[in-house]
C-alpha cells in the first residue's frame, strides 16, 4: 500500500509493542526501523521504564547514531540520546509517597521506584516486582523500610499487583489524586504513579514542537492504556492486536501482534512503503 505522507517520525512503546513476549526485537523489526533511520526517519522510543532500562533498546537499534529519543518514565524525562542531555525532567513530589505506599499497603500490594540502575522495592521476591527487573534488565534492592530508605529526587513509583484488585485501586487513588498527581496503568499489573500533567502525548507535543515535526508527520505505536494519548495525538495512532479493545478503539490502524511483526508490518507500509 503506498501512503502519500512522508512520516518523519516513528514513536514506539517497548513492551508489547516494539518487543516480544522474550523483551527481544525480532530480526524482521530491527531491519524495518534500521532502514528507516538511514532515509532520515527519528525513532523515538516512549516507555514507561526509567532511562536505563531503555538503554539495551537503544543501543540495539543505534538511535545515538541517527539522532533519536527516548522518552523515558512515561515521559517524565525526554533525552537526547546522542549527547545524552536531558531536555525535560519532572520529578515526583516526595510528600506524595507515603499516600501511594499507605495504599499499596493496605490492599497487599508492593511499590516500587527506580533507584540509579536498580529498582528498589517493598518486596523483591514479589513476582511483578521481579517481571519489572525482568522487563528493564536491572538489579533489584530490598527497601524494608521503604519510605525513609527512598533516595530523592525520583520521577514516579509504580504500585503492582493482581489486575482485577488493582483497576480497582487505579479508580480509587485516580480520584484521591486528583489534581495533585496522575495514576494510570501501563500494563494490568502495573499502576504508574507520576507527576500532574505527565503523559506520552505532553512530552511528544514538547519534543515535536522544538524539532519542528508536525504531529501529522508523526506515528506512535502502542498497546497499553498509558499509550492512548499518544495514539490520539499522532497523524497515525497505531494499536497493536494485542492491546485491549480500549486502546485500539482509540488507533486510526490495527496491526499485528507484538509477536507477529506488528511494528515491520508498519514501518514496511506506511514509511518503506513497501
Amino acid at each position: 500500500m503506498k501512503t502519500t505522507i512522508t512520516y518523519k517520525a516513528i514513536v514506539l512503546d517497548l513492551d508489547g509493542t516494539l518487543t516480544n513476549s522474550k523483551k527481544e526485537i525480532t530480526p524482521r523489526t530491527k531491519k524495518a526501523l534500521m532502514k528507516a533511520q538511514e532515509q532520515g526517519v527519528r525513532v523515538v522510543l516512549a516507555s514507561g521504564r526509567p532511562t536505563h532500562g531503555i538503554k539495551p533498546v537503544a543501543k540495539e537499534l543505534e538511535i545515538e547514531k541517527y539522532d533519536g529519543y527516548v522518552l523515558s518514565f512515561n515521559g517524565g524525562t525526554i533525552t537526547h540520546w546522542p549527547t545524552k542531555e536531558v531536555i525535560f525532567d519532572q520529578k515526583l513530589d516526595p510528600s506524595f509517597v507515603p499516600e501511594l505506599y499507605k495504599a499499596a499497603k493496605n490492599n497487599d500490594f508492593e511499590i516500587l521506584t527506580p533507584q540509579g540502575e536498580s529498582i528498589a522495592s517493598s518486596n523483591i521476591q514479589d513476582k511483578y516486582v521481579q517481571h519489572e527487573a525482568f522487563i528493564n534488565k536491572l538489579s533489584l534492592i530490598q527497601y524494608d523500610d521503604f519510605l525513609n530508605q527512598v533516595q530523592y529526587p525520583i520521577n514516579k513509583c509504580l504500585i503492582v499487583g493482581d489486575p482485577t484488585r488493582l483497576a480497582v485501586l487505579e479508580k480509587k487513588l485516580a480520584k484521591q489524586m486528583e489534581g495533585r498527581m496522575n495514576i494510570y496503568r501501563s500494563a494490568d499489573f502495573f499502576l504508574e504513579c507520576v507527576p500532574l500533567g505527565i503523559d506520552k502525548a505532553a512530552s511528544l507535543d514538547r519534543l515535536f514542537s522544538k524539532l519542528g515535526i508536525k504531529k501529522e508527520e508523526v506515528i506512535a505505536c502502542g498497546d497499553g492504556h498509558n499509550d492512548i494519548s499518544m495514539i490520539q495525538y499522532a497523524g497515525l495512532g497505531v494499536a497493536m492486536a494485542n492491546a485491549d479493545d480500549e486502546v485500539k478503539s482509540q488507533a486510526n490502524f490495527i496491526t499485528l501482534s507484538n509477536e507477529e511483526d506488528g511494528v515491520a508490518t508498519v514501518v514496511e507500509q506506511f514509511i518503506l512503503n513497501e
